[in-house]
């Protein structure tokens, strides 16, 4: 467990360092908020890419091997991060060579584990591991952040580096696991293209709505029948993976090895556990963009500052987590992760109205401590409802689908809550600055022309500093910051909404988890 608990550590602590550094990683490489979001889901998006992949060779490797094989992997990615030089070095390093390696990593993890532990022992196993990831969203903004300020990023990857070693040299204290039946037969290489294709297409499309525009083109590189690209790749993608799955049914037909079994998905408990996991992934790291976005660029808070104020959510979902399995003694899986939601619901809710231009401490970090008691109690069932639906043979594909609903949700977070901040941000600095009667006409034309063909998000001071670069005068200054702070606020209060009514979308999706209790 200490192997495994170090290996879950790293791969949720890289999720959780990088957001509160987002406006460093900006002045370092010289780029925008919009180019490191693709980053950070780029990485989420690698690992929902290849996880069934990862899965399937865990197999036809045997599950230890795979283990090690991506730890390798990801140390070599964490140690080019650490000397990234650009943009695209710290792409290929932290986002494809760290995503390849979890994605090998983690279903042969989950495999190990049900395949270890029995009954409760296998429910704690898994509290356990879900509590380590509440550790690594705890240490995460808070270890980023420190380093960020006082010394730099980078030094998180180097101790990942360090981490890996050890966890390498460890292997031998893991179970022997034999490869898999039909390891003989070679992988399925167009079931994995064609699933790792429709993945990243839809998320590409999504990531990208801010700037073409959801149904109506903004700056669309192509205007299919007069609409923007983004539903067109989306509905490639989808059709990507309809072709995934006849594929898959031909090869069922003519006896051949498949990359996933697509009728597990007709386990109601296990299905229900996917869609557990895929919203809460959306809600969680959604919520954790746009809080870093609130605290820094609003607020104006350092990478330290912005870690210490999301300590809250990581210390409570911790502690939640852990006592999850004991509440299993009372109340039912279904009653537990239902009940999750339901707090996360109004913790969303009360973090909404704590989206404010003065920061009151008390309200944020309530509402911020409400929420890690939600995603807790969420993340204490669903790993072992998932394992224990289905028997030893199909706990690597059960992995794989689980970790490609998380990663995928954690990709779909950041670029859908991203894509609907972006857009609230255009749509209502427009409307404002139209309805201000402070600025001259041609002021008001030209920040609308300006706005439509696409908008960061950036600070007060930086808005300021463009107007008068443009030749603005005082009065007109004064205006456009105000109006951009308030399209700010209105924003992310928009991002959080979309999160809360997913939240709520989850009671519903999660209603065949198993409903008895352990006793």
């Amino acid at each position: 467990m200490v192997v495994y608990g170090a290996a879950q550590f790293l791969v949720v602590l890289d999720q959780a360092v990088m957001n509160v550094s987002i406006s460093q990683l900006v002045d370092d490489f010289d780029t925008t908020v919009t180019v490191i979001q693709a980053v950070i889901t780029l990485y989420a998006l690698v690992m929902a890419m290849l996880m069934l992949t990862g899965g399937k060779l865990g197999d036809l490797l045997g599950r230890r091997r795979a283990f090690g094989l991506g730890m390798a992997i990801y140390g070599l990615g964490s140690a080019l991060t650490a000397v990234s030089w650009s943009v695209l070095t710290l792409g290929l390093g932290w986002s494809i060579l760290e995503g390849i390696g979890a994605a090998l990593v983690l279903p042969a993890m989950v495999a190990l584990v049900a395949s270890t532990y029995e009954g409760r022992d296998r429910v704690l196993a898994f509290a356990l591991l879900g509590g380590v990831a509440g550790v690594s969203i705890a240490v995460g903004p808070v270890l980023g952040g420190w380093l960020t300020t006082e010394l730099t990023w980078r030094l998180v990857f180097v101790g990942e580096v360090v981490v890996t070693i050890a966890v390498l040299l460890a292997l031998r204290v893991l179970p022997e696991d034999a490869p898999r039946s039909g390891a003989s037969k070679p992988l399925d290489w167009v079931g994995s293209s064609l699933s790792a294709l429709g993945l990243g297409i839809i998320v590409l499309g999504t990531l990208n709505a801010s700037v073409w525009g959801w149904i109506e083109p903004k700056a669309s590189p192509i205007e299919p029948f007069g609409f923007a690209l983004t539903p067109f790749v989306i509905g490639a993608g989808a059709l990507a993976l309809v072709g995934f799955g006849a594929w898959g049914r031909r090869r069922a037909r003519l006896g051949q090895s498949r990359l996933v079994r697509l009728e597990l998905l007709s386990i109601p408990p296990l299905r229900a556990g996917l869609q557990g996991f895929l919203t809460q992934n959306i809600v969680l790291l959604g919520t954790f963009f746009v809080v870093p976005l609130y605290l820094q660029l609003v607020q104006g808070l350092d990478a330290l500052e912005t870690g210490l104020r999301m300590v809250p959510v990581s210390m409570a979902m911790l502690l939640t987590s852990l006592g999850g399995s004991v509440l299993m003694r009372w109340l039912s899986p279904r009653a537990i992760v239902r009940g999750g939601f339901a707090v996360l619901a109004a913790a969303l809710a009360a973090l909404i109205g704590a989206i404010e231009p003065t920061l009151d401490g008390w309200a944020f970090g309530t509402a911020m401590a409400a929420l890690g008691v939600g995603m807790g109690l969420i993340a204490s069932q669903l790993a072992n409802v998932i394992q224990s639906a289905v028997d030893q043979a199909d706990r690597s594909e059960a992995g794989g689908l689980q970790w490609t609903a998380q990663q995928l949700g954690g990709s779909l977070g950041v670029a859908v809550i991203g894509a609907i901040v972006l857009s609230a941000l255009a749509g209502n600095v427009i409307d404002l600055v139209e309805d201000d009667a402070r600025l001259a006409p041609q002021v008001r034309e030209q920040v609308t022309t300006q706005v439509s063909e696409g908008l960061d998000f950036v600070t007060i001071e930086q808005v300021s500093d463009a107007g008068q670069g443009a030749g603005l005068d005082a009065t007109s200054v004064a205006a456009l910051t105000e109006d951009y702070a308030e399209a700010q606020l209105f924003a992310l209060k928009a991002g959080l909404l979309a999160a809360l009514g997913l939240a709520l979308l989850a009671l519903v999706l999660t209603r065949d988890l198993p409903s008895g209790t352990s006793t």
